[in-house]
């Protein structure tokens, strides 16, 4: 029988239940992936994150990701909790921690200012899809409650991904976003066929003037019918909006803000930073503040 320390954090909000909930199970050493997917089915986040000890001088540990129903391999909400249970945990100071993952090892930088934290998660390789057929589009749009006439013209189908990969749908403004009622059947029969899970509905009609970005992500094929602020639509969307040419920026970097969860009353925010060479997305960097809900052990 060992204890094992978990933690409920809220990520990307400094306001208790709002935000992204993740559980954090801090010195995972020992268990099995079957426990491991019993423990994250009963915190019943849309992920848990599981960190262990460095298993090679190329990393300071490993993180793994499990959804209530399956592992996944990087989760962007659950980083920004693991690295700040960690960091309170351990009293660390500011920092980067090189962990390893299940797209590679990834650097992520802890802030330390006035006894808190800010995290910075550096993201894995960028990639595009080619955008989806017009049949496969009209499945997508007709699946999330759209219309072909709220579709944002300027703003492909296609998947993008930064570890985990998205959907992105962009939509025209912010009353048809917060009005969407998808078909989650329909929406799990579709990612078998299209090999993605989540589908990232976002628009620049933000309700928010220090916004770029209004979204909402669905992934019921994992478990996940909606994710309130998330990491890995919400970096992708980055390199996604510097490859189409869809904002204006300085030809090296750009960064901008982002608000989720609002329609599900918890509203989060991030910032995303996207380095770029000859006008392409190279790197992806989202950061977001934490606050936890409560600490306390299992003993299995």
């Amino acid at each position: 029988m060992k204890k094992f320390t978990v933690y409920q954090i809220d990520a990307f909000t400094k306001e208790k239940f709002k935000g992204n909930p993740a559980g954090v199970i801090i010195n995972a050493t020992g268990l099995d992936d079957t426990q491991m997917l019993a423990i994250a089915r009963e915190l019943n986040n849309s992920e848990t994150a599981f960190i262990f000890p460095s298993d090679n001088k190329d990393n300071d540990g490993v993180i793994r990701y499990f959804t209530p129903t399956v592992e996944v391999p990087i989760c962007g909400h659950a980083t920004i909790a693991a690295m700040y249970a960690k960091a309170i945990s351990e009293n660390l100071n500011s920092c980067v921690l090189r962990m390893k993952t299940k797209v590679g090892v990834l650097p992520f930088t802890i802030y330390k200012k006035d006894d808190d934290y800010k995290i910075e998660m550096t993201q894995g390789s960028i990639s595009f899809e080619p955008p989806f057929s017009k049949e496969i589009q009209h499945q997508i749009i007709a699946a999330l409650g759209l219309k072909s006439a709220d579709i944002d013209e300027k703003c492909p189908i296609q998947i993008a991904s930064t570890g985990h990969s998205k959907v992105m749908i962009g939509i025209k403004n912010n009353k048809t976003l917060n009005s969407l009622k998808p078909n989650n059947s329909k929406l799990s029969e579709l990612s078998k066929i299209i090999g993605c899970n989540g589908y990232y509905v976002f628009t620049f009609d933000s309700t928010d003037k220090d916004c770029l970005i209004d979204g909402r992500m669905f992934a019921p094929a994992i478990g996940i019918n909606e994710d309130p602020v998330t990491g890995n639509a919400n970096g992708p969307l980055g390199a996604y909006l510097i490859h189409h040419e869809l904002v204006t920026y300085n030809g090296k970097e750009f960064t901008f803000k982002i608000k989720q969860g609002e329609k599900i009353g918890r509203t989060g925010y991030m910032n995303v930073h996207v380095t770029c060479v000859h006008n392409q997305p190279k790197q992806v960097q989202i950061t977001g503040n934490a606050v936890v809900i409560f600490k306390t052990t299992i003993t299995i």
